[in-house]
């Protein structure tokens, strides 16, 4: 196992005392449809951790993460709107990583070195099973979504595009 998934495992079971079972892949999950085509489940069922930073506002710089559906796509503006910021962009991969700990295309929905405010996706619900990154951008683990939403202390709201 790649040490850095090895270590989001060591970490889970550390912090939550739960056992996650880290799945690699030799083709790569970086994207939602990667993803979903590996472990043979809907796009929908992949849990997307995307670190944003938000701009203006007693929040002005912070970094928050929204956990989306593979099949939806973060609404910057929406994301600002619900932390009270006049708007939002992309974290840099630097920050991020220096924040979470994870590097882009690996960052998980938990485990993070600083803790940070999240957003968990509606659409996550509808499944028994979501899979979320696990520290590497090849590796995925499989977790009820009503755990993870609770474990990465995530207020469930929609900020995905069209909501």
């Amino acid at each position: 196992m790649h040490p850095r998934a090895a270590e989001f495992a060591e970490r889970a079971a550390e912090r939550y005392g739960i056992t996650v079972d880290v799945s690699e892949f030799d083709e790569g999950t970086k994207t939602a449809a990667a993803a979903a085509n590996a472990v043979g489940c809907e796009t929908a069922a992949i849990a997307s951790t995307i670190v944003v930073s938000l701009a203006g506002g007693e929040r002005d710089g912070e970094l928050v993460a929204g956990i989306t559906s593979g099949a939806n796509r973060l609404d910057l503006d929406a994301i600002a709107a619900h932390f009270d910021a006049e708007a939002a962009e992309m974290g840099s991969p630097e920050r991020i990583r220096g924040t979470v700990g994870w590097s882009i295309g690996g960052v998980p929905p938990l485990c993070h070195d600083t803790a940070i405010p999240t957003v968990f996706d509606p659409t996550l619900m509808a499944y028994d099973v979501v899979y979320g990154a696990a520290g590497t951008p090849s590796a995925l683990f499989a977790i009820e979504p009503e755990t993870l939403a609770d474990l990465a202390g995530a207020t469930v709201v929609d900020v995905t595009e069209g909501s």
